[in-house]
């Protein structure tokens, strides 16, 4: 289940006092875990996952008392890692089912984006004495200036929803963390039974620079070669990032949240887009990044470790956008419905130990036409991934080489004379044809050996 306030913050925090904090929801919003989140459900307090990183952590009730550090707690006594996945990259998402969405839009403190900075977070996680010190504090700070507005019931429609929280996180070595900020998505519901919202949660962290020019941690999906099923790596004006597909929510339309596009595994996804009146040129522009996600990838590495300033080791990405010369209608508007993507791979290097990398990679856009008369109000997309390998195997290895036999050209020429005589001849002896056999089983035993 979605907790009511998360917090992806993998570290120790202290909490603002009550008053800084949103009341409780009395008409609280139903969570439904979405695939990539029941895995992650906690059993006795402790997150426990099969696969991937994904946790998650529900901001505890505020005392008035003062600061409370907060801590996962363990079942009996079993011992466990308190910080199980810092500095590690993580996200999670998770499905929302309103009752009462107009109660809960000012209500429930999970669609107030206030309620997901309200506290500081300690530099380090041990060896502190003095909690309530400010130099061991980092508060978070939201990344654009002005403050993200809050939830409010405008008619039959719920704006400024939270839909998205992103928190960046620098760090320097042994002193901890250094600066903590979160960025928000927000959206419109419409007040309607059986409104859905999906919220996105993800956290990400960097090493803070050490000089002037600040540096990056740079996740590589393989050292050289690809890792089956790591991120496509992909490259757009000198800034790398995943190959991503479309995400639908929990009603079907289209979500600001992707799927990473894995090296390897083939995928197909897809959602319903809802049309805005603009003009034709506009619309195009919108479904175009829709599909291919922003930034559009311009290049695709060839390794997984490719380094983006090192242009040899990318590849661009051919494109083959909607051929609109052949329609012959004027009030028609031609827009792309289907993205597929097709990889070409293959491993290189010695057989013991092969080295998967990208040759090439192209984009092919399904396209249909619409006309102005028809007030269409909603579209489906689907974007397709497909990897070719187009790997070329060796010959096998033959049997071991054998003996080239040379003889002499009259070396049979004592048997053909023999043979020559007729059968009365040998008669009187049978020497010549039993030096032939003794001369063809010394030959095979040669061979065997």
């Amino acid at each position: 289940m979605c907790p009511s306030q998360l917090a992806l913050l993998q570290v120790l925090f202290l909490m603002v006092p009550e008053g800084g904090r949103p009341q409780p929801s009395s008409s609280p919003s139903e969570a439904v875990p979405t695939p990539s989140t029941v895995e992650s459900r906690t059993q006795g307090g402790t997150p426990q996952s099969s696969e991937g990183p994904e946790t998650h952590w529900t901001v505890p009730e505020i005392s008035t008392v003062g600061p409370t550090v907060v801590t996962p707690s363990a079942p009996g006594n079993r011992t466990v890692d308190l910080f199980p996945g810092f500095l590690e990259s993580k996200s999670t998402t998770c499905a929302r089912f309103f009752k009462n969405l107009a109660n809960s839009c000012t209500l429930d403190p999970a669609l107030n984006a206030a309620s997901y900075y309200n506290f500081t977070v300690l530099k380090v996680p041990r060896g502190m004495t003095d909690l309530q010190n400010m130099k061991f504090q980092v508060p978070v700070t939201l990344v654009s200036q002005s403050q993200p507005g809050s939830p409010l019931l405008a008619g039959n429609t719920c704006q400024n929803v939270v839909s998205q929280v992103i928190y960046e996180i620098e760090t320097n070595g042994t002193l901890g963390i250094q600066k903590v900020s979160v960025s928000f998505g927000q959206t419109n519901l419409t007040v309607e039974p059986g409104t859905a919202l999906q919220q996105h949660f993800i956290t990400r962290f960097r090493a803070f620079p050490q000089s002037t020019a600040a540096f990056l941690t740079r996740p590589r999906s393989g050292n050289p070669g690809y890792i089956v099923g790591k991120p496509l790596l992909a490259l757009t004006s000198d800034i790398r990032h995943s190959m991503t597909l479309l995400q639908s929510q929990g009603d079907g339309t289209c979500s600001v949240k992707r799927h990473e596009v894995q090296f390897g595994v083939n995928a197909i996804s897809g959602c319903k887009h809802r049309l805005r009146k603009m003009d034709c040129s506009h619309l195009q522009q919108e479904i175009y990044q829709t599909l291919h996600g922003r930034p559009r990838p311009e290049l695709v590495a060839i390794f997984g470790n490719a380094d983006p300033a090192q242009k040899g080791e990318w590849t661009r990405i051919l494109s083959r956008n909607c051929s609109v010369s052949a329609l012959h209608c004027t009030s028609c508007c031609v827009i792309p419905i289907a993205l597929e993507i097709q990889v070409l791979w293959a491993y290189i290097g010695l057989q013991s130990n092969p080295q998967a990398h990208v040759s090439g990679a192209r984009f092919l856009y399904q396209c249909q036409s619409i006309q102005d008369s028809q007030q269409v109000t909603e579209v489906s997309l689907t974007t397709v991934v497909t990897f070719v390998d187009i790997t070329q195997k060796p010959e096998p290895p033959r049997g071991q080489p054998r003996m080239d036999w040379k003889l002499p050209f009259d070396f049979f020429l004592p048997f053909k004379v023999a043979f020559s005589r007729g059968v009365d001849s040998q008669k009187g002896s049978i020497s010549p044809i039993l030096l032939l056999c003794l001369f063809l089983l010394g030959v095979l035993n040669l061979e065997t050996k």
